[in-house]
């Protein structure tokens, strides 16, 4: 369960939410990400329960855009989800794939109710399945969580539960944000390729 207290956070009711998310992110990101060759962005979850859709509605909404970028890979999409069945299979192909990535991981989390809505970024890995008690391997560089619902008590009932309206308008900050950040760090060499 996550403390919203701990970490950089917006709320996805802002009306200012996907200006703030982005220059939230853009900061994190401009201290490491040029230490890497490439970034890969890892969005974690499934289609098969609203809650836990967040990750994959991300995947999903920037695909369309990740064309634009020479060194961003995105892993995890609505069609191809990343889930707690292939996940190390995901992890074990980026680290043979792409040994010098950044990695930016996105998943759906559960925390106390009055961190409900909130998009959270922190620092190092991230650790899916906690929220459900579930012990997977943790991944990231940097990692990005929204809150979907409160945890503590029947997890697997509350994420089944909860709200899509919620999850999409999360899902859309996040992606658009995501987006806009890569275009600021890659933004020079985006119209070189467009061209």
């Amino acid at each position: 369960m996550n403390n919203c207290l701990e970490r950089d956070f917006i709320k996805f009711d802002s009306p200012f939410a996907v200006f703030e998310f982005s220059n939230l992110l853009s900061k994190h990101l401009s201290h490491s990400i040029y230490d890497y060759e490439e970034t890969v962005v890892l969005c974690i979850g499934t289609d098969r329960s609203t809650g836990d859709a967040l990750g994959p509605l991300v995947g999903h909404k920037l695909e369309p855009h990740m064309f634009k970028y020479n060194n961003v890979h995105l892993i995890g999409t609505l069609d191809e989800p990343v889930h707690a069945k292939n996940l190390q299979d995901n992890i074990d192909k980026i680290k043979v794939c792409r040994p010098n990535a950044f990695i930016l991981a996105i998943d759906a989390s559960l925390g106390h109710n009055s961190c409900i809505g909130q998009i959270i970024i922190k620092p190092g890995p991230l650790n899916p399945g906690l929220g459900v008690n579930k012990k997977l391997p943790a991944i990231g560089n940097l990692s990005i969580t929204g809150v979907v619902n409160v945890g503590g008590l029947m997890e697997y009932m509350v994420l089944q539960n909860t709200r899509l309206s919620l999850v999409m308008n999360m899902a859309n900050i996040i992606a658009k944000g995501i987006d806009i950040s890569l275009y600021k760090i890659y933004g020079s060499n985006l119209s070189k390729k467009t061209k």
